[in-house]
This record gives structure tokens, sequence and C-alpha cells, in this order.
């Protein structure tokens, strides 16, 4: 399956036809498309006469984000929570899972922070005990956490499903059956992978998933989800209460009726008030994402991948941190280059959006670059090594 990308571009992002600005860093924020500027745009002006905007309207919106999300994922509706970031769906997974003193949680180590402080605070309030395994030049060594896993005292591991810094890319369905077989409960940072790649968190036996929507959804910041297994949702009790977590708060009418009885869905971790606006723009790049095909999206983002994959093994000076294997990289690809700094200056000059992290160039493309533009941003570098 393949779509137009110049049409794309010209429909959804008029500015990267213009050439106003080579964009690879959706990696760190991505673009929002024409559709999602209409959409936060039609919002805001039902917001500005709120007699237009009603809470069948408003919650419409929320109800359709979980559809969209859940096709997304391989999930089902009621196993997804709309939230404002990753950082609260890993703080779900940290403070909800029946996680005690003695029980172990790994993660890789060097991963992205918002996959480190929430253990570490578990650690010190539950006297959980949390390790970081070792990585080599942002490598996870999936052989080893494995046989971590042969002691029944880990229950749980957290990993980025895409390193932010190396753009190693984990698998999560060996990692997960490995998880699902030793009892341990598996936690899936996305927001680097879901975009660039495709998910079944069903064949991946993930628990919980966290995901902002900012990056490689194209959506406004302030919307994201977490995911929760079916199974788990009864068992995890809200360690931050929202007052509509609860059974039968749709009904504004009975608000005193107090009742602390949990939704049994995973509502009962969304966090009223959400900003509907932000929800709104989401769908709008959801159902883009949608139409065009999440699995000629990751096609595409593949074909830019390679190009760049196959100029860094041509040149003596750069060091790929990214692996060239395919099954182990998504749509980030790190270069070592020397006097890094420069280089970056010199992308910044040309107008190639970058970034620079733990010392190497990041190179994030996605479903609306083009292979011309690549190469310029490799021809930039090449030019800046030189100098």
């Amino acid at each position: 399956m393949s779509f137009d990308v110049d049409a794309l571009r010209e429909r959804e992002f008029p500015w990267a036809a213009r050439g106003e600005a080579i964009y690879l860093n959706n990696a760190s924020t991505g673009p929002l498309p024409e559709r999602t500027l209409a959409a936060l745009r039609d919002f805001d002006a039902r917001r500005a006469a709120p007699h237009r905007l009603s809470d069948e309207y408003q919650f419409a919106i929320l109800a359709k984000g979980r559809e969209l999300i859940a096709r997304l994922i391989g999930a089902d509706a009621e196993e997804v929570g709309l939230a404002v970031n990753t950082s609260y769906g890993i703080n779900v997974a940290a403070f909800g899972l029946p996680l005690g003193p003695g029980d172990i949680v790994l993660t890789p180590d060097r991963e992205f922070p918002a996959n480190v402080y929430p253990w570490m605070q578990l650690a010190r309030k539950r006297g959980v005990i949390y390790r970081r395994l070792p990585i080599c030049d942002g490598a996870v060594d999936e052989d080893a956490l494995r046989r971590e896993l042969e002691d029944p005292a880990v229950r749980a591991v957290s990993v980025s499903w895409v390193g932010f810094a190396s753009g190693y890319t984990v698998d999560l369905e060996a990692i997960g059956r490995a998880c699902r077989a030793r009892g341990a409960y598996f936690i899936v940072d996305a927001i680097q992978g879901l975009g660039p790649l495709t998910l079944d968190v069903r064949s991946c036996h993930i628990d919980i998933l966290a995901c902002g929507a900012q990056k490689w959804l194209l959506s406004p910041w302030g919307s994201g989800f977490v995911y929760v297994r079916r199974e788990l949702i009864a068992e995890i009790e809200p360690s931050a209460v929202s007052w509509m977590a609860v059974k039968d708060s749709d009904d504004f009418r009975r608000l005193v009726d107090y009742d602390l009885t949990w939704r049994d869905d995973a509502r009962r971790f969304e966090f009223i008030t959400l900003p509907f606006q932000d929800f709104a723009g989401m769908n709008a790049s959801l159902e883009l994402i949608h139409g065009i095909g999440p699995g000629a999206i990751a096609e595409h983002v593949a074909v830019l991948a390679d190009v760049i994959v196959l100029w860094a093994a041509s040149q003596p000076h750069v060091q790929m941190i990214t692996p060239s294997v395919p099954r182990h990289r998504a749509g980030i690809v790190a270069l070592r280059v020397p006097n890094a700094t420069q280089v970056s200056a010199a992308l910044k000059a040309a107008k190639v959006s970058h970034s620079l992290r733990e010392g190497a160039i990041r190179l994030s493309p996605y479903f609306y670059n083009t292979r011309h533009e690549v190469r310029r941003a490799l021809r930039v570098i090449e030019i800046a090594m030189a100098g």
C-alpha cells in the first residue's frame, strides 16, 4: 500500500511543500496537519460561545479518541484511558500495580526520565527494588533482561519501545512473552514507536502502555493515553482520584450522591477535566493516520531511514548509534559525527530541524518527508564535517 506524498504535503503540510524547512525532528514534536488546525479552530470557536458547546459534544470527542486509539494498537476502547502525557500512564503502572517491598522492577539503563523517576519514587515509598540493566551504545541487552526474569522476585519490566537517544527498538513480542510466562507485569513507553511502527498490544502481551500524542501522532500537547489490559483494570485502584472516575458520574443531576465505586473500564484512570480541544485535534490527526494506513506509514518511514543508514555506511567518520538491522530501528536514526555541535549548527543554519541528543545527531523523518529532503540534510552534514 502506498500514498501520494506530494499531494499529502500540499493538503496537510503546506509549509513543507513550500520548502520553508526540512523537518526531521518528529521524535521531539510532530507538526499539526491542516485538518488538525481546523479541528482546533472549530472547537475554540464553540468554546468562545459556550452555548454552542454541549456536554454531549465534548464527551463524544473523548469517546471517539478512545476508539481511534484502540484501533491503532489492537485494543478495545474500554481498555483506553485518555491522558495528557506519557508520564501519567507510567505513574498509573508504578503506583497502581500491586508492587511492594522486595519486588523487583527492571528497566534498561539510559531510559527517558519519564520511565525512570516514577520507579525511583516507588522504591522510596514502598520499598520496591528498582534496577536498571546496563546497555551498550544504546542497545538493550534483551537476552540479559530475559535472564533476569528467571528471578521470581522480578515483578515488573518497563521499557521504551524505541530509545529516545539511540533509536534502538526492542522486540516487544519476545519480551512480553517472557514476562507473561514468568508472571511479571510488562509496561511499555510507546511514545517513540507508535506511528513509525505498528502495534498489537495483545500479541505483545502488554499489560500497560503509555503514550503521549504530541510526537509521531502529530497531535497537540496535552493529548495522549494509557492502555490497561482488560483483566488488570479491576485490580488497579487509581492513586490520583478524579471525580469522573467513578460509576454514574456522567449523570450531572446527581453529583452529590457520593459513591466511590470505580468505573469498570479504563476511564477510571482518566483525570477530568481533560483538554477537550487538544483531543479534538488528536482525533483529526489519528483519522489522517488511519486514512493513509499505519502499515503504509511504517513502510515509508523505513524507506527514509534506509537512506540515512546506507549513507552512514559510506562515511568513514560517521558511526551509527541506531542499529542498522531493520527490526531494531524505527523512525529515529542517531549518528555520531565529528564535531557534532558544529554539525548541528550547520543543520540549523540550513533550516534542517533535528536534535542533538547524548552527543549524537538525531534525525527522525516521518511519512510527509521525502527522500530528497533526507538527502539534502545528509549533504549538509557531509559539508559540515569536511569543513
